[in-house]
């Protein structure tokens, strides 16, 4: 993959996308203090805990996250991480996570975002996509990634929480990656 990769997103707004770098920490701390908390909320870790973002940042500098931010006029507007198990029965699968600051939505960022993950996915010999989302609060991203072949492979039913405690349904989707985009 090569980086940066310039964007250009509806509204002919420009973005910049490229590899976090050890030193963008106050960058994407400053981003996820834009975050809604009830977008936050579903991330799998607090990343408002500075612990828990130096174990993240510990684990992207050991290789077992891949994560790219994009950035607009030296802000960071979204970020997308791949996660992946070095070892185990799920280890060909990897797991990714999206977000975008709300002005940022619905102008594709999202969808570049995405394609790079799919590519970042393919190049470290992923056979799987795997994306954990929620019925009703992230429709938007469901129907998203439908469009790139992720498939629902499971719906649980009630289990999740949102932040004021009511239970939604979480959807597993799914895509099943080649080796290369030509097959397809």
């Amino acid at each position: 993959m090569r980086y940066p990769k310039e964007c250009v997103l509806k509204e002919c707004v420009e973005a910049v996308i490229r590899p976090l770098e050890p030193g963008d920490r106050p960058l994407l701390d400053a981003f996820y203090a834009k975050i809604p908390e009830s977008d936050r909320w579903f991330m799998n870790y607090d990343v408002m805990d500075t612990a828990i973002m130096n174990k993240w940042f510990d684990a992207v500098e050991r290789g077992s996250v891949c994560s790219i931010l994009a950035l607009c006029e030296e802000n960071v507007v979204g970020q997308g991480s791949l996660y992946m198990r070095g070892f185990g029965a799920t280890s060909h699968v990897g797991r990714f996570r999206i977000v975008v600051l709300p002005e940022f939505r619905q102008k594709r960022l999202g969808t570049w975002l995405l394609l790079d993950l799919i590519q970042l996915a393919m190049d470290r010999g992923l056979e799987a996509l795997r994306a954990d989302l929620v019925v009703g609060i992230e429709d938007g991203a469901i129907e998203a990634v439908q469009k790139f072949d992720f498939f629902k492979f499971a719906e649980l039913k009630d289990y999740v929480k949102d932040i004021h405690g009511n239970r939604q349904d979480l959807v597993i989707m799914v895509k099943r990656l080649h080796k290369v985009w030509s097959d397809y």
